[in-house]
């Protein structure tokens, strides 16, 4: 037998050989992973653990929040009509419902010398099952903060990171209206309602291009980013003009992807400040915009 066979013939023996002592490897490796994360995880201090809930409610001085889960959907219980994002009541849940902690504080002082007897939030949990979690969150201590947990009459020091989810206010969580991308290029036709009257603007009629790029201005220029009401009742329109009697209706035809889409906006009375109160589509939110703005719309210049 020549030498390339003989090392051909090896090279067949040795192979199983090594393909097995890489499984070997990669089971060893992966075992040790695991046991990595499992001594990982029994060393961590959890000061809280309850993983589904379907109440969260926080209070910070005057301030109180309340949160429940209707149907798979949070909503904001002292306003359930509150367009409220879900990012953030998740956030919150999803950050109190198992805490980590940075420590256990063991026969530590008494509540008030970790600002625990006036805590700077209060919060209150409440599982899917029943069970119920109180907290105070007291004084800052570097970047985290000290925690007692009212349910296990344990005070921890909790990253600071976890209370920041608790800070932002009302109006930061509503879920704005998406605002449509307009402009001389995409828009077809604006019809404006107002006083009894009407007056159209076609982009077909070669007359109105002036017209249209007037208002497609305006209608490009629209940022929803503030609002007046984020729930306004039928009861409360007259009173920021409007009503079906005083607002002024604008009904711009527009393509996106090829396909023609609607938007109606009312426009209403001015806030005192240099802007409208307006209103898109069948949202109940009521938005401030600049009465310039408004007035390109209208083509009131």
């Amino acid at each position: 037998m020549d030498k390339k066979k003989k090392r051909f013939l090896y090279l067949l023996l040795i192979l199983p050989l090594l393909l097995l002592v890489l499984v070997l490897m990669k089971r060893y490796n992966k075992g040790q992973e695991e046991k990595q994360e499992a001594e990982k995880e029994a060393a961590t201090v959890y000061a809280t653990d309850m993983e589904e809930m379907d109440s969260v409610s926080y209070a910070a001085g005057d301030s109180e929040f309340t949160f429940e889960k209707k149907e798979g959907t949070w909503i904001y219980r002292q306003d359930p009509d509150f367009p409220l994002a879900q990012t953030y009541p998740q956030q919150i849940a999803s950050t109190f419902g198992k805490l980590t902690a940075l420590r256990e504080l063991k026969d530590g002082d008494e509540l008030e010398d970790y600002g625990l007897d006036e805590p700077a939030y209060t919060v209150h949990l409440t599982g899917t099952d029943g069970a119920e979690i109180d907290l105070r969150i007291g004084n800052a201590v570097d970047d985290a903060y000290y925690m007692y947990n009212e349910t296990t009459d344990k005070i921890y020091t909790v990253s600071s990171t976890a209370i920041e989810t608790l800070e932002p206010a009302l109006e930061e969580m509503a879920q704005l209206d998406d605002y449509p991308n307009i402009g001389s290029g995409n828009l077809k036709k604006e019809v404006i309602t107002r006083n009894g009257e009407t007056i159209t603007y076609d982009s077909e009629n070669d007359d109105d291009a002036r017209n249209i790029a007037a208002v497609a201005g305006g209608l490009g220029a629209v940022s929803l980013g503030q609002a007046a009401d984020y729930s306004v009742e039928d009861e409360d329109l007259e009173g920021f003009g409007l009503d079906e009697k005083a607002r002024t209706t604008v009904e711009a035809s527009y393509t996106r992807d090829e396909e023609e889409q609607l938007l109606t906006l009312y426009i209403g009375s001015e806030d005192g400040n240099g802007n409208r109160y307006v209103m898109m589509n069948d949202s109940r939110i009521v938005y401030l915009i600049s009465a310039e703005v408004c007035s390109n719309i209208l083509n009131d210049q």
